[in-house]
């Protein structure tokens, strides 16, 4: 037999792979820990006690099984109580001169009390019976029960054929894990193998087909370390099982199989019993969300109607439809949420109270600014202060607009650079649409010249409308009208005020209108006098129409069209 035990250690030794081995032993530590926690643990303290109906009461326990549960008041607690009857049906069935048959009952003032001959074991209260709901005598005859099949129990366990079987079966356990280990160590790298050559050009193609960037090598050790960890899963499971069975088959560790027992399933149970106590609450928020969902799949698809005007509600534009569904969505998810708080499994708790606190704290104190920007984003939006493709000027900045967002505006400026600017800033800011005055019956354009006093202001009049009129692109009606703003001490200060339909090609209109302007006064010999002289010259600043196209200037194909030819050469 000695032989037959060296032998397997050996041989043991050399063929299981490390890791087996060290895996097992860990095992055997795990246990032995929880059998020293276990044995250190009094059982009053491994055995929570409960109130039924404002009882105290605590269980019994010998080698593990529960026998019975006892009552217990302030000045004797249920655990107390509990320990002590423990401790002498322990010590009874450790005296091998006590016989089991000599329990007997004696009805006592304090209740139904069960001896050992003469040796108090457990008296049996009033309130011991209101735990179970039954007559005390009643409940004093089947303690004696549970007693002596303890007693039997424990006499039994402790003796040499059951200890040598028993031992015998934890023997063979061991041999089947170590089979086992060593069979999902041989079947983890036979998997990693197989998976390894098939997966390979796969990958491989992968990796082409995208550059570079998905490496194949990568991807492989992923695989590979999600294989290993469901093997090393495994292999906790099935040493767990082992050690669970291991503890199980002696008396004096069955304390500890139990307690690893506990470890796994008290949290499974408390998770399942949440659970299964939140399905109520869970099926609420699953018809809430159906609901809150068609609600704004309707809403979605009748505010897309609006804006696309198939539907026309008086008063309302089509610009609003998308932030209206924007601000209806937020409300009726809020809404939701509100709704389906209390029915969130953990709501009730502390903890998720303190988390929602901490959170709303946070979104409060960062959010003020972010907040501002989306209100002053909806507030552009509903007061029409402008749209998207929009020609306009918000502080010193002039563009289109390109996009509307809750918390920005984003413009391409006349010179192609795109400018983002918070809603919050624009609401502060002065705005001018020309867009919208061009969509109303035309955008202004005006120019100011300065003209002396010795050129009939009528004459001046007839040239700046005739530089109007040549310039392409402004209207001809409302007619373009000539203002004399100022009588300065020079000169006389004239406005142009001309309308054009478009409002994206004003610079493009104002250049041309300034080049009509200055052939027009040179062709009559008028001088501008911006910026203004402080003495007559001598002879007139002007440009004669011989000069006009010095080099490198080129004359036009039609000299007489100066206007339309500035026009489109800008």
């Amino acid at each position: 037999m000695g032989k037959l035990l060296r032998w397997f250690q050996v041989s043991t030794l050399q063929r299981v792979p490390y890791r087996l081995l060290v895996a097992w032993m860990t095992a055997l530590l795990f246990g032995a820990a929880g059998t020293a926690f276990a044995q250190a643990v009094p059982a009053e303290r491994q055995a929570s006690p409960n109130a039924t109906g404002g009882t105290q009461v605590a269980p019994v326990s010998v080698d593990g099984r529960v026998l019975f549960q006892v009552a217990g008041v302030s000045l004797f607690p249920a655990e107390q109580r509990a320990s002590e009857v423990a401790q002498r049906i322990g010590e009874l069935a450790a005296d091998p001169g006590y016989s089991p048959d000599q329990l007997r009952l004696r009805e006592e003032d304090s209740g139904t009390s069960i001896y050992a001959g003469e040796k108090l074991v457990v008296t049996v209260v009033d309130a011991d019976a209101g735990i179970e709901r039954l007559e005390r005598k009643l409940l004093a005859q089947i303690f004696v029960k549970q007693i002596k099949k303890a007693v039997r129990a424990y006499r039994e366990e402790r003796s040499a054929p059951y200890l040598m079987q028993h031992a015998l079966y934890t023997a063979a356990m061991t041999a089947i894990l170590v089979l086992l280990l060593w069979g999902l160590r041989l079947l983890l790298l036979r998997l990693i193998a197989i998976l390894k050559v098939r997966l390979q050009p796969k990958l491989e193609g992968v990796q082409s087909k995208s550059s570079g960037l998905v490496g194949a090598d990568q991807f492989w050790a992923v695989v590979e370390r999600g294989i290993r960890g469901v093997w090393w899963l495994a292999l906790v499971i099935a040493a767990y099982a082992y050690v669970d069975f291991a503890l199980s088959r002696f008396p004096w560790t069955r304390h500890a199989s139990r307690w690893l027992l506990n470890l796994v399933l008290d949290p499974l149970h408390i998770m399942g019993q949440a659970i299964a106590e939140s399905i109520p609450g869970l099926a609420f928020i699953a018809v809430l969300f159906l609901i809150v969902r068609y609600l704004l799949l309707w809403l979605k698809l009748f505010l897309a109607g609006v804006g696309s005007g198939t539907i026309s509600i008086s008063g309302f534009e089509r610009e609003w439809a998308a932030p209206t569904y924007q601000i209806a969505r937020f409300g009726l998810i809020a809404f939701a949420v509100v709704v389906a708080y209390p029915y969130i499994p953990g709501s009730s708790s502390e903890a998720f109270k303190g988390v929602s606190v901490f959170v709303g704290v946070l979104f409060s104190i960062g959010s003020s600014s972010m907040l501002g920007s989306i209100l002053a984003g909806y507030t552009l939006i509903f007061q029409k202060a402008f749209r998207v493709g929009d020609r306009v000027m918000i502080g010193e900045h002039i563009g289109d607009i390109v996009r509307i967002r809750q918390q920005v505006t984003i413009m391409r400026t006349v010179h192609s650079e795109e400018v983002v600017i918070p809603n919050a800033t624009i609401i502060g800011s002065k705005i001018v649409n020309f867009s919208s005055a061009a969509r109303a019956g035309g955008v202004m354009l005006h120019t100011s010249v300065t003209i002396g006093y010795d050129t009939p202001w009528r004459q001046v009049e007839a040239m700046l409308l005739a530089a109007a009129e040549r310039t392409p692109g402004l209207l001809k009606n409302p007619k373009p009208i000539v203002l004399k703003k100022a009588l300065e001490d020079f000169y006389v200060n004239y406005e142009l005020n001309a309308y054009s339909h478009d409002a994206h090609t004003m610079r493009q209109q104002y250049s041309v209108l300034h080049q009509n302007i200055l052939d027009e006064f040179n062709e009559h010999g008028v001088q501008i006098m911006s910026p203004h002289f402080m003495a007559q010259p001598d002879q007139a600043v002007l440009v004669s129409r011989e000069n006009w196209f010095t080099t490198p200037a080129h004359p036009p194909a039609d000299a007489g069209q100066s206007g339309e030819a500035g026009s489109a050469k800008s």
